[in-house]
């Protein structure tokens, strides 16, 4: 059932991949930077400067979730846009943001509430997006 590497339209992961970064970059550096600040507890500091994990870290995870959800689209015979888009709000509420609140229900993070609300949007928006451009290409 899971054997379906071979399967993958490589195009498509490449396509989704590209704007699922694209679309981070947008929502991180200029949708939500200050209530991202606020909600880390750094509401007027200087942005800290970006590493080699900052800066390659988020994208690599992104490309584990991309391969993860090209893998199931594929194994479960998602060929529609509209079962992509359901597949990708389950994925997105189910798992993505429900990681993103869990993640910040931590002493380190003065403002959780506002963590999650921050990164959920991305995540179920990157998830639906994701998904439709894998099906829909692939």
């Amino acid at each position: 059932m899971f054997n379906v590497l071979g399967d993958i339209s490589w195009l498509a992961f490449g396509i989704a991949a590209v704007a699922s970064i694209v679309l981070a970059g947008v929502w991180f550096a200029v949708v939500v930077p200050r209530p991202y600040a606020l909600a880390l507890g750094r509401a007027g500091e200087s942005t800290p400067p970006v590493s080699a994990v900052s800066a390659v870290g988020p994208v690599v995870c992104q490309l584990v979730t991309l391969l993860a959800t090209a893998v199931l689209l594929e194994a479960l015979g998602v060929t529609t846009t509209g079962d992509a888009v359901v597949f990708g709000l389950v994925v997105g509420v189910g798992y993505l943001t429900a990681m993103a609140f869990q993640i910040a229900i931590n002493p380190n993070v003065p403002r959780p509430l506002l963590y999650g609300l921050v990164n959920a949007p991305y995540f179920v928006g990157t998830s639906v997006l994701a998904s439709v451009l894998l099906v829909a290409v692939g």
